[in-house]
């Protein structure tokens, strides 16, 4: 299977991206292909709302969505990576999705499976509820199969990430995907 991990964080040793590295480990180890997309450090501009596209492309814009949105519908599986900065995800995430836009039909097609694997610093309750409830309409509206959700609680720094039981289990996450 080909694994799209689309990350969001602009701190590229991030405890999101963390918990990518590690769920794509867990992923390669039981034989699955990973392309990891660093969305936050790529060249991509915000939807315009044209429409132009049709929904279904081609976007008249011409960024790096070009060859992401080739990686995306060569995959069989996305999954989602973001800190949690402020109740949603990381706006470098966010835009990538938004230009989802110009091939939602494509993608919607693929009925490709995904998860989402997110960081932050608080530990109550409801932080990641927004975010989550976000995620889950996603799924809904592009036709994927969720197949987990990781919300690493407490999780905002690099040093409670790798204290914390969160790393494993995205390790266990990528490992039981066949």
């Amino acid at each position: 299977m080909k694994i799209v991990i689309l990350e969001g964080s602009p701190n590229k040793r991030g405890s999101s991206n963390m918990l990518a590295e590690r769920f794509a480990k867990g992923a390669k180890e039981a034989g699955n292909e990973v392309v990891i997309i660093d969305a936050a450090h790529c060249h991509i501009n915000p939807c315009k709302g044209c429409i132009a596209c049709g929904y279904d492309g081609p976007c008249v814009q011409k960024d790096d969505m070009e060859w992401i949105k080739k990686e995306i519908l060569s995959a069989d599986m996305l999954v989602f990576v973001t800190p949690l900065y402020y109740y949603g995800m990381s706006a470098q995430l966010k835009i990538l999705i938004d230009r989802f836009c110009a091939f939602n039909g494509s993608i919607q097609r693929k009925h490709m499976k995904s998860a989402l694997l997110a960081a932050a610093w608080n530990n109550d309750g409801w932080t990641f509820d927004a975010l989550e409830e976000h995620y889950k309409t996603l799924v809904r509206y592009l036709n994927l199969q969720d197949m987990g959700i990781i919300s690493g609680r407490g999780c905002g720094t690099l040093f409670m990430t790798q204290q914390s039981e969160f790393p494993e289990k995205a390790y266990e996450l990528g490992r039981k995907l066949l």
